[in-house]
């Protein structure tokens, strides 16, 4: 049976002694949530609950921190589609002129690499044909 009185007392004291595990209200706190979050990692199994209360406060912190803003807003901004591709092109160690059956020559895909051009949806589908990817991942 649960002794709630117990329970409570016990939660007490360990939110009074790591009081950010549940909220953190300045960058000290969230430096020492990502030091606590580091070594309950490494045992991750058995401090699995501890880990996902602890991940709710700093991802809370990391959306709503002043700290945060401009990165948050700037990754707002990104083509989800042209980040994918990027990437893509890096892991496989390709270039421009490597696109010419999915997008076409070296200046159009220059041109949607720079922002300039949207891939469209028929670059979209022949992209996750040649990489074995959902298209979704481009859009």
């Amino acid at each position: 049976m649960l002794n709630t009185a117990q329970l409570k007392h016990q939660a007490k004291i360990l939110f009074d002694s790591v009081s950010f595990l549940t909220h953190i209200e300045n960058e000290s706190e969230y430096n020492a949530a990502l030091e606590l979050m580091d070594e309950l990692i490494d045992d991750y199994d058995d401090q699995k609950p501890l880990i996902d209360l602890l991940s709710l406060a700093i991802n809370e912190w990391e959306e709503n921190s002043n700290e945060f803003k401009l990165f948050n807003h700037e990754i707002e901004k990104l083509d989800n589609g042209l980040s994918v591709l990027r990437v893509l092109i890096e892991q496989h160690g390709l270039n421009t002129t490597d696109f010419k059956e999915e997008i076409g020559g070296k200046s159009m895909v220059s041109m949607i690499l720079n922002g300039k051009r949207k891939l469209s949806l028929e670059h979209i589908r022949a992209l996750s044909k040649r990489f074995n990817v959902a298209p979704q991942v481009f859009i």
